[in-house]
């Protein structure tokens, strides 16, 4: 029987096992409080147990400070153990700005500011030799979009007119991971197929919401927080078409305005009959 296990539950990682435990997998994995289906990262009888058992490796734990530290404390055990499948969940941030231009894999990486993720990822790629490495961009999805920031009134348009994003709905995520169990190793991009700037994003979910847009502000005046205008000092457009070609993965939400209304549609019964299915809004 297939088992997974999952270092950091999170929010994608929680939706790969539903997914697969939906399909008959075994799914457990770590958090910083274990569950009844889950152990102490720090357990580490426990984790080399489970390590020991599963057939496929999965992390989504990012780095802490300069160091991955499922590759500090495990890296020796999941190097040798005998699963078929490993997978590290990173950030198409290693690719740093590219000016609004295209990065696929084979742009460098380690230039921008996320040089200890772009450090965890080239380790996890050397690691072993049946490693998959996802690079993803702005992540949304049920409880964590653009509907949410605006609905909480915590949206913001910020008057950049030329930067431009990538993003991926959590559920393209889950379908390319699991894509990834049969196709080759190596690094992918997993993004949808239209980069946009975040104010147009903003402006849909307004749209959908019925609500007034934010007003749009300098970025010096919008009382972000370090990290939020770290955030706007890159800018780049994401290619998806390696995860396209090798895993014959295609994003399901192919542009935020298809996710959004799906979104939308589940947090709005009324609005669920009249809204078409992402599916069908696929104009490519």
């Amino acid at each position: 029987m297939a088992s997974l296990f999952i270092f950091g539950m999170g929010y994608c990682a929680t939706r790969i096992a539903r997914a697969l435990v939906a399909q008959g997998w075994t799914v457990t994995g770590t958090q910083r409080d274990a569950g009844p289906d889950t152990v102490a990262f720090g357990d580490e009888p426990r984790v080399l147990a489970a390590l020991g058992h599963a057939t496929h490796i999965l992390s989504s734990v990012p780095p802490e400070g300069e160091s991955d530290p499922v590759l500090a404390r495990y890296g020796a055990a999941i190097a040798a153990s005998g699963a078929r499948w490993t997978c590290y969940l990173s950030s198409t941030g290693v690719y740093g700005d590219s000016g609004g231009a295209w990065v696929d894999e084979s742009a460098p990486v380690g230039a921008g500011r996320r040089s200890a993720r772009a450090a965890a990822d080239a380790a996890w790629l050397a690691l072993r030799s049946d490693v998959r490495v996802f690079r993803l961009p702005g992540i949304y999805g049920p409880g964590r979009s653009a509907l949410d920031r605006v609905g909480a009134g915590k949206a913001h348009r910020i008057d950049l007119p030329c930067q431009v994003f990538s993003r991926i709905h959590v559920d393209d995520i889950v379908a390319g991971v699991i894509a990834g169990f049969d196709g080759p190793a190596g690094a992918y991009n997993l993004a949808d197929d239209l980069p946009a700037p975040q104010n147009a994003v903003i402006e849909e979910a307004c749209a959908l919401l019925g609500l007034a847009c934010p007003p749009m502000l300098p970025l010096e005046n919008a009382g972000l927080s370090a990290a939020q205008r770290a955030f706007y000092g890159e800018n780049r457009r994401v290619a998806n078409g390696k995860a396209k070609r090798l895993l014959g993965w295609k994003p399901l939400y192919p542009d935020y305005r298809a996710g959004l209304r799906a979104l939308s549609a589940i947090t709005s019964p009324a609005k669920a009959s009249a809204q078409p299915t992402a599916a069908s809004n696929d104009q490519r």
